[in-house]
């Protein structure tokens, strides 16, 4: 094998988003395909923004055998990691898998999806209609930027757990969602000159995957989320669109969670689909041996998950009680300075 070949470039390090905020990582390029190193104790290869890629990966074993030898002098991983891409679900490859649960709609019209959702959920996008909001798509600019940055920070917490998204600049908030422009969609719900909502469309040929809802929690008697799904569906099946991916179904162990519960009210079902590992050191040997590799949510059972997250949604709760508790005894004494700075209208000076 001719490597001068394969690697056509080397750098040593990438920035990529980990929850929101970003972080340099070492990357490799082989055969025009960007390869990147996540985890700290094991180490994973994969291509960068994998489930964004266009096309799935071809001829692995090409990959495989320059991540075992020059590559790994650079990115130093123990495994490397590769998902097959809808609608091929059959198992293509002989190497170890683990079987991963896409969210998708398979999506034949409109009208279809819409028959199939429960009633309440149709009921939902009627009403954010009666209560004024509308939906379009926006254009990538400093207006959508601005009122992207708002919604963000509506509140320090979502979910139970730090905003990661919370108190970005414009201009960070730019480098946030910027990367797909060109192949991606803005659909924003306004109420009256207001975002209140924005779902980011991405798409990969004749998929498309959402990769960020968000809305204002001030707003949801409106219901937006409804309203931005029911829009986003529209346009996909405009373009010819077969299937729409959100992330996973299941997160390892963790079942039942409110996220979930949306995408099925929603439409979408779970699609297994391959996701390969295949060793690149004796260490990512023992890991998989051993199952290290799903994580903790892939290891511990649903009801320690449960627990554990809800304890850490209290903690982080708790901690946000401490800050506004603090922010209140603060200003009284900032009261106090400005009384006595400025004397009541009539006082002598």
């Amino acid at each position: 094998m001719n490597r001068d070949v394969i690697i056509q470039a080397v750098t040593d390090s990438v920035q990529i988003r980990v929850k929101g905020r970003w972080v340099n990582v070492p990357t490799v390029l082989i055969n025009g395909i960007q390869f990147l190193t996540k985890g700290t104790w094991l180490k994973i290869a994969a291509v960068r923004s994998e489930e964004m890629v266009e096309k799935e990966l071809e001829n692995p074993e090409l990959y495989i055998e320059e991540l075992k030898s020059g590559a790994n002098r650079i990115l130093k991983a123990d495994l490397f990691t590769f998902a097959q891409k809808l609608p091929e679900s059959d198992r293509k490859y002989s190497y170890p898998i683990e079987w991963e649960s896409i969210a998708a709609i398979h999506l034949m019209s409109f009208n279809a999806w819409w028959e199939s959702l429960p009633q309440e959920t149709r009921k939902n996008v009627r009403r954010s209609q009666k209560r004024g909001v509308t939906v379009r798509v926006q254009d990538f600019n400093d207006d959508l930027l601005e009122g992207i940055r708002r919604v963000n920070d509506e509140s320090p917490l979502r979910q139970g757990i730090p905003n990661a998204y919370f108190g970005k600049s414009v201009e960070e908030t730019r480098k946030l969602y910027g990367e797909f422009v060109g192949r991606c969609d803005f659909i924003c719900a306004y109420s009256g000159d207001e975002l209140i909502g924005f779902l980011h469309l991405v798409y990969r040929g004749n998929i498309a995957s959402i990769l960020n809802l968000t809305t204002k929690r001030s707003h949801f008697d409106k219901k937006p989320a409804n309203a931005l799904m029911a829009k986003a569906v529209e346009i996909c099946e405009s373009r010819g669109i077969s299937d729409i991916t959100y992330g996973l179904y299941n997160y390892g162990n963790k079942k039942d969670n409110p996220l979930r519960e949306f995408k099925v009210r929603n439409g979408f079902q779970e699609i297994l689909i391959p996701r390969y590992y295949i060793p690149l050191t004796s260490w990512g040997k023992c890991c998989m041996a051993v199952k290290l590799h799903r994580g903790l949510v892939g290891i511990l059972p649903h009801s320690l998950i449960t627990a554990g997250v809800g304890a850490r949604a209290l903690w982080y709760n708790f901690l946000a009680f401490l800050r506004r508790c603090s922010s209140t005894s603060e200003r009284p004494n900032r009261n106090r300075q400005m009384e006595r700075s400025n004397p009541p209208a009539g006082s002598k000076s």
